[in-house]
């Protein structure tokens, strides 16, 4: 949901004094792991997002201490809980016990080696999957832990000047079907070794953070079962949030 009201952006949080405002980047995380899964910013569904839980006061003052846009970068680096654009295209966070339901129904069953063999993956999705992707002796899947930066992910792909388009909707969509979720980030550094600019994500395969098990572990159930489990826990959650809205965030 768009934040820009009459030409000004404007975000909605709990005041500082709220006893049940989040006050740090570990009580985040264990709500998180209680909630079971959470978009980032206000969406269609009223108080389902970190952003109506926190404060507005410190957002994007790069405190650490204080800023929940720099929370999300310490907790996607402590790997509790997986990060990434899981909810229609925007960011938001999956609890462990949640990522399998959302992997079973996202992927609809299919790693993606099987869902390029079955055509329904694109060129371009396999082009940033294959710098991931490898086979073992026997010619089993592998996952590479290759902790590159998007942009760097970006060129080694083929993506760019000449290239192919669109790198930050493949890249979107993948995390989407939880094919990638973001691991970290940092900065880039110049010829000095001195870092510089915003920071840069580094994604990777679930499967190389929690192994291929955890990961698969709702494959056993139809994926449409995996996905009225989260509708049905955002009814439980949030029981005035509306069928369209849901669909939205949870996909149909």
């Amino acid at each position: 949901m768009s934040h820009v009201e009459n030409g000004e952006w404007v975000m909605y949080g709990l005041p500082w004094n709220d006893p049940g405002r989040i006050r740090s980047w570990q009580e985040l995380e264990e709500w998180i792991d209680k909630v079971g899964f959470v978009p980032l910013f206000r969406n269609e569904v009223k108080g389902f997002s970190v952003e109506e839980h926190t404060s507005t006061r410190y957002w994007w003052t790069g405190s650490r201490k204080e800023d929940p846009w720099e929370w999300r970068e310490i907790i996607a680096a402590n790997r509790k809980v997986a990060y990434g654009k899981f909810f229609d295209g925007k960011a938001g966070f999956l609890s462990l016990a949640w990522l399998p339901y959302f992997a079973n129904y996202r992927r609809n069953g299919y790693d993606f080696d099987a869902r390029w063999q079955d055509g329904l993956a694109s060129r371009r999705e396999k082009r940033i999957m294959d710098f991931y992707l490898g086979e073992d002796e026997n010619g089993d899947a592998v996952f590479r832990d290759e902790r590159i930066l998007a942009t760097e992910l970006k060129k080694k792909a083929g993506f760019g000047k000449g290239g192919e388009k669109n790198f930050p909707g493949i890249l979107t969509g993948l995390q989407m079907q939880t094919y990638l979720v973001i691991s970290d980030f940092r900065r880039r550094e110049n010829k000095r070794g001195e870092e510089y600019g915003m920071a840069v994500s580094i994604p990777l395969p679930p499967e190389t953070l929690w192994g291929y098990e955890t990961v698969t572990a709702a494959y056993s159930e139809d994926p449409q079962v995996s996905r009225e489990r989260i509708a049905e826990h955002i009814r439980a959650m949030y029981p005035n949030a509306s069928e369209k809205d849901i669909d939205r965030l949870v996909g149909k």
